[in-house]
């Protein structure tokens, strides 16, 4: 039986997947971006954001802990330093995948993968979608909503019959003119 067994190998050793995974993170830190197979950058996904999340708390012993992980004293210093003030607010979810096809020469299925507040085209797209959608997705209006909306929906009644009124003598003389 196969309980508990959901971890991906990658056909590789314990030792060759972490040091595959370490050096991948350093690349991740350095470039923002790497370009992977799928499998791979879902495991560094797993690997990855628990490091970047004990950036957010810069104290020696979380960048001790870090740099056993990763050993390479640039991007832990780049990690605490430049990646931990932008993602400060962030709850979780720090790496993005996005899949880019099939590779040529065997097939594998192949992907970018980023750290999300890195890709300024994706965050300009965000906040103008963010700030023309209401966050609401129901379609029925709540009691508050309703109440709140009556005067407004009397108070445009009351001006469109106001607009009529002044529109209708002006039409009325236009004929009487001629």
């Amino acid at each position: 039986m196969r309980h508990n067994k959901k971890f991906n190998h990658l056909s590789r050793t314990k030792s060759h997947r972490e040091a595959m995974l370490a050096n991948m993170t350093i690349s991740l830190i350095r470039h923002k971006r790497i370009f992977t197979t799928v499998p791979k950058a879902k495991a560094l996904r797993v690997y990855a954001e628990p490091l970047i999340n004990r950036a957010k708390n810069d104290s020696t012993a979380n960048r001790r802990l870090v740099f056993s992980y990763l050993q390479n004293k640039e991007a832990i210093t780049e990690l605490f330093n430049e990646i931990s003030q932008k993602i400060a607010n962030r709850p979780g979810g720090y790496t993005r995948i996005l899949k880019t096809g099939f590779r040529k020469g065997d097939g594998a299925a192949t992907c970018f993968i980023e750290l999300v507040d890195y890709n300024e085209n994706m965050l300009a797209a965000g906040k103008e979608k963010k700030s023309a959608s209401r966050t609401r997705r129901s379609r029925r209006k709540s009691s508050a909503e309703k109440a709140a909306a009556a005067p407004a929906a009397v108070e445009e009644a009351k001006a469109e019959e106001v607009k009529a009124e002044e529109t209708a003598p002006a039409a009325e003389e236009a004929p009487k003119a001629e």
